[in-house]
């Protein structure tokens, strides 16, 4: 098959799952399953224990979904998938699209499907827009997609730094990590909220990240005051775990009794 034939057959397959999708069938490659999916490669405790090179490349990740976060090999910034696009955020806050060919120690994508709507039409801070989708959901059991897309007053971020081996577990690794304030700025968060049951295997509670309108500048998402906007939630039943079959994630340590304490020092509260 040439390389003109597989993007041709790439397409017809997305536009077949785009229609089926619209239509509310089950067209070519469409599964209504998937489309409640979060596919996940790799874990955070894997991550915590310094395992930043995947074999997964950013391709791969989005036949699995059109939304998502994650991060890059060798832990070289912050991961966010909006609308099937990759972006990559480096630590000087820029963002730019991720090439295919780039891979990931671990990302978590979806196909996003708007469940809920909320709009946001007076400021607050991320404690209410937490809040606001808190009592939004309808168990804290299962997995939400969010979506949060307005004008911000303030957005902190955060942008980790390229490592190199041997490399340093995460909470070390965080220590060294680029902070940006942005002011009066439009953009998307995007992420997910997980239930505490998976602490480890991902974030618990909110993990988000922050790419602005013009889609050059982001990060992972330390805190921000929103002024208007929309919340949009998509949610999840199936979590699909894909693990490494190599390198250093088999002798990775993921049995560390501090776990939800060093994921809230590495996140930042993210």
């Amino acid at each position: 098959m040439t390389a003109s034939e597989t993007a041709t057959d790439r397409f017809r397959h997305w536009a077949g799952n785009m229609i089926a999708r619209r239509l509310g069938g089950s067209g070519s490659g469409y599964s209504a399953e998937k489309a409640r999916e979060v596919y996940q490669s790799s874990t955070m405790g894997a991550l915590l224990d310094g395992v930043y090179d995947g074999d997964v490349t950013i391709a791969e990740i989005l036949t699995h979904g059109d939304f998502g976060l994650g991060t890059f090999n060798h832990l070289d910034g912050e991961m966010v998938v909006l609308d099937g696009t990759c972006y990559h955020l480096r630590a000087d806050g820029s963002a730019t699209v991720a090439a295919a060919s780039d891979r990931t120690p671990f990302a978590a994508v979806t196909h996003f499907w708007p469940d809920t709507t909320l709009p946001v039409t007076h400021g607050g801070s991320r404690a209410d827009a937490l809040a606001l989708i808190d009592e939004s959901i309808l168990s804290e059991n299962l997995v939400y997609a969010v979506r949060i897309t307005g004008t911000f007053s303030t957005m902190r971020t955060r942008t980790v730094m390229a490592q190199t081996p041997p490399y340093e577990p995460l909470t070390e690794a965080t220590k060294g990590q680029a902070e940006t304030d942005f002011t009066d700025v439009t953009g998307t968060l995007a992420g997910f909220r997980m239930p505490d049951y998976e602490q480890g295997v991902s974030v618990a509670g909110y993990h988000l990240h922050f790419l602005n309108s013009d889609h050059t500048r982001g990060g992972h998402s330390l805190d921000f005051r929103m002024d208007r906007g929309d919340i949009t939630i998509s949610t999840a039943s199936e979590l699909h775990l894909s693990l490494p079959r190599s390198g250093k994630f088999l002798d990775a340590s993921l049995s560390v009794g501090d776990i939800a304490d060093q994921i809230r020092q590495a996140e930042g509260g993210g």
